[in-house]
């Protein structure tokens, strides 16, 4: 984990060529940055008493240095930071979500379900970091390889409204052969509710019905999941 003790002020042209972040990357590529010097280059400069490496790095402070921390910052959070203005908290907010978005498009071929661990990467990055609740659906072919992921609803901070009839009319849409579900819990709880119990039941039971089998049932929190197949309770 990086550590950033403080420094005195040092404008970023005064360094050696070989430290400013811009001419780093040129110079040694973007694997040889820091997690600040990045963010150093996206915001371009500081303010009057500190460096952008400086900014970045205090940025970087206040979430602990963890990067899936500092993408749910809002833009008005990361405006509290004296040299953030509008136009640079947008941009890194930018920056994050893109780099959240690579995660769901990294398969060149349909990524293979043969496990709760296969699906927790499939869906993740569409559930992970989220405020409030979502209920997404993966959709399966025959040979459970993944042909899509489909949004079923969204709700507040604790909870969503799932209604079944939407849960397979578009698992029959989208040519399923059968399905996982998942929904994220923002508070951090890994182990479901006791609605959560309930819809599990109730959406097996009707994918049973429908010839649409319901494979899993995914909890989702920024450190893990939690797998209602692997739990037996399938």
């Amino acid at each position: 984990m990086e550590n950033y003790p403080p420094a005195p002020y040092l404008p970023i042209t005064a360094w050696a060529e070989d430290d400013r972040p811009r001419e780093k990357l040129l110079n040694k590529g973007r694997l040889s940055l820091s997690d600040a010097e990045l963010i150093a280059i996206l915001i371009g400069s500081g303010s009057r008493n500190e460096s952008a490496v400086d900014l970045a790095k205090k940025i970087l402070n206040s979430v602990e240095r963890n990067l899936n921390e500092l993408s749910k910052l809002s833009l008005t959070e990361l405006m509290k930071f004296k040299g953030i203005g509008e136009a640079k908290a947008i941009t890194i907010a930018a920056a994050l979500e893109l780099g959240r978005r690579r995660q769901t498009s990294d398969f060149l071929e349909l990524p293979v379900i043969r496990g709760s661990q296969d699906a927790f990467r499939a869906i993740a990055p569409v559930l992970q970091d989220l405020p409030h609740e979502e209920f997404w659906i993966l959709v399966l072919n025959k040979g459970n390889k993944v042909l899509g992921k489909e949004q079923v609803s969204v709700g507040g901070t604790d909870a969503t409204i799932v209604d079944a009839r939407i849960v397979f009319r578009k698992a029959i849409e989208a040519k399923a052969i059968s399905i996982i579900v998942s929904h994220n819990h923002p508070s951090g709880t890994m182990r479901p509710s006791q609605a959560d119990i309930e819809l599990t039941r109730k959406l097996k039971n009707a994918g049973e019905m429908l010839g649409i089998p319901v494979l899993d049932h995914l909890i989702i929190v920024d450190k893990g999941y939690y797998s209602f197949a692997d739990e037996g309770m399938m």
